[in-house]
């Protein structure tokens, strides 16, 4: 299963500076990690340099040679992390719960992926995913990224229809992300010179800043829409 090997990540470190965002995402997950945990694509690690106190072990899989040389010197000291070099196929260990973290939507045959990791989990443990919400929302950063489609509820379920999970839960949220992003793709199609990288800094900067206002937005609204969908599936 190819997994962008040839990624450059030159958004990461924009998102990585959002600190609103990645707590935001922090405190979604915290609740769910235990044991030995798995992250497979985590980028600039980032999110895990949040996390990795809430877990006994990390493993990070990353198979982009430049994200990995990143990861490398980042947790160089961290004896309770292992970054790997490769792509997630199977292992002799049993992962207490795996991340996928914005990654499914670059993997032409998520299904196989899924597959692969679900089996890797302990009886009770999670997978937990993310993935950019509602395919009307596809835009050229979405292309430019290496971003294959975006999901919501029902067309993701169709990717997990092979495995038997206890339980799934999928949630909506950053409410004011979907708007944001939904007036950038306005914009597109309204103005052949709009680019969406101008200012771009800026623009991550604004969104995160409102990021407490979709925190409660989404509570209001019950978490019905927004930029991101999370999903937990329970082995």
């Amino acid at each position: 299963m190819k997994i962008f090997f040839d990624y450059s990540g030159w958004e990461l470190h924009y998102f990585d500076e959002a600190e609103n965002f990645r707590n935001y995402q922090l405190d979604i997950i915290k609740d769910k990690l235990k044991g030995l945990v798995a992250e497979v694509g985590p980028g600039n690690g980032s999110l895990c340099e949040k996390y990795k106190d809430y877990c006994e072990n990390v493993v990070l899989y990353e198979p982009s040679k430049n994200l990995f040389e990143n990861l490398t010197q980042k947790f160089e000291l961290e004896t309770k992390i292992k970054v790997q070099n490769s792509q997630f196929n199977s292992s002799e260990n049993k992962f207490d719960c795996v991340l996928l973290m914005d990654v499914i939507e670059h993997v032409e045959n998520p299904k196989n992926l899924i597959e692969t990791l679900f089996a890797s989990l302990k009886k009770n443990g999670k997978l937990i995913i993310n993935v950019p919400a509602f395919q009307h929302l596809y835009s050229k950063f979405d292309e430019d990224v290496g971003h294959l489609k975006r999901y919501n509820k029902k067309n993701f379920l169709k990717e997990i229809e092979s495995i038997k999970p206890k339980k799934i839960k999928m949630s909506y949220y950053d409410s004011v992300g979907y708007f944001l992003s939904l007036f950038a793709q306005l914009s597109f199609n309204l103005y052949k010179n709009y680019s969406y990288k101008k200012n771009f800094q800026t623009k991550i900067s604004i969104w995160n800043f409102l990021i407490p206002i979709s925190r409660i937005l989404d509570k209001i609204l019950l978490n019905s829409f927004g930029k991101s969908l999370f999903i937990v599936i329970t082995k």
